[in-house]
């Protein structure tokens, strides 16, 4: 799992390697519904977006994650950011996280084609056995997201995490395994085609 900078693209979204040019970017994008100011998200605040960025990029050069940043195709704007996470490469695991939309793209085809991107890339060409999803607790509309996915619960990770505001997080984890992706696959594909056919 070589992590060189790669773009992945599809009929909605562009998935392209984050850099620090996207910094004004990923502060628009934010701002489109403050979405930092929903504890239970990892999306960051104005004044803290340079720092996680420099994060961002400083995990892809160590080989531990590898972030995106999410491209709207029609009007060009970035519209969020994605990351492979938690890489084992011995294990061929990784994680789908750190994902967050601007308000007015989400409950839309773009997430579902973001998950089918980065999924038939971790499957198909990192050869993963296995991806984990996993979000806060409290964030419900997350995990119904998550499973609405195809992926399975495997758990909470109780007082997992010690956030910014000293809030201890307790994580849910969820994961598609291998012999799981084809089945997965076709529910993903299904959905973008209501998604896209206005029937969601």
């Amino acid at each position: 799992m070589e992590l060189t900078p790669f773009t992945l693209q599809g009929q909605e979204v562009i998935l392209e390697p984050l850099r620090q040019e996207h910094l004004a970017d990923i502060q628009a994008a934010a701002a489109d519904g403050e979405l930092w100011k929903l504890f239970f998200t990892s999306v960051p605040s104005p004044d803290k977006t340079q720092a996680w960025l420099d994060i961002a990029l400083t995990l892809q050069q160590e080989q531990k994650a590898f972030a995106f940043a999410v491209r709207h195709r029609a009007s060009g704007k970035i519209i969020g950011s994605t990351r492979y996470c938690n890489i084992d490469h011995n294990n061929k695991r990784l994680e789908i996280g750190y994902t967050w939309y601007a308000k007015s793209f989400q409950r839309s085809a773009v997430n579902t084609e973001c998950k089918l991107l980065l999924l038939t890339h971790a499957f198909e060409t990192f050869a993963c056995i296995a991806v984990e999803l996993r979000t806060d607790w409290f964030n419900h509309k997350s995990q119904a997201a998550i499973e609405r996915l195809g992926a399975k619960r495997d758990g909470v990770l109780r007082n997992h995490m010690v956030q910014p505001d000293g809030r201890i997080r307790d994580t849910v984890v969820y994961s598609i395994i291998q012999n799981e992706w084809a089945g997965v696959k076709k529910n993903l594909q299904y959905l973008h085609g209501r998604y896209k056919a206005g029937a969601e």
